[in-house]
């Protein structure tokens, strides 16, 4: 991937990136911690990873019982260094709190409704589909309140077939998850993005 100009400001780097993101494989990290936002960002900006998808990385958070999960979605052109993620030194206070990892692999996106980051007020939806003969076309068809991206497995050992992001209005989400439910009994995670400082 071709970096921007070193003295683009942030907005014009997310421009830029809205422009990259349709043709780019998408590898998504999962996270599960009992680690909050701001000590999960200090440890996770301590790994390895791929210098080409670094400048295009979005972290997703989620709550549950006192559990938090992530998701980390890293931009990359076929062929290139992807994420490699390693633990922190033992020495690390924060080391010592376990963080589980699961690589759901690489994807390429089948169908895109929005290319920037959501809002504030907004939360993404995501569905996790196991079956390579789903008809991910119904998901379109959803609450007309919502925008929503799918993404196809590009390499045989991912561990979705499909994965759908969907961006709705904090409002319109009790709508969106009870139509959801009508349609499918996937894995369906709900996350707020995290800011993370680009590189």
């Amino acid at each position: 991937m071709q970096r921007p100009p070193r003295d683009f400001n942030t907005s014009l780097i997310k421009a830029y990136l809205a422009c990259m993101r349709a043709d780019k494989i998408v590898q998504f990290v999962c996270f599960e911690t009992t680690l909050a936002k701001e000590e999960f960002i200090k440890r996770w900006t301590d790994y390895n990873r791929s210098a080409n998808s670094d400048i295009d990385v979005t972290l997703q958070q989620s709550e549950k019982d006192g559990t938090f999960r992530y998701i980390a979605q890293h931009r990359c052109a076929p062929g290139d260094l992807h994420f490699i993620f390693t633990k922190a030194a033992r020495s690390s206070r924060i080391a010592q709190i376990e963080i589980k990892t699961k690589q759901a692999g690489g994807y390429i996106m089948l169908h895109g409704d929005r290319m920037n980051d959501s809002r504030a007020d907004e939360s993404k939806v995501f569905v996790f589909l196991t079956q390579p003969q789903a008809d991910v076309s119904v998901y379109r068809q959803l609450s007309p309140h919502s925008k929503l991206n799918i993404y196809e497995a590009y390499y045989e050992n991912c561990q979705y077939a499909y994965i759908l992001e969907f961006f709705v209005k904090d409002k319109y989400l009790p709508e969106l998850l009870e139509q959801l439910k009508q349609h499918n009994r996937a894995e369906i995670g709900i996350y707020k993005e995290c800011a993370v400082e680009l590189a």
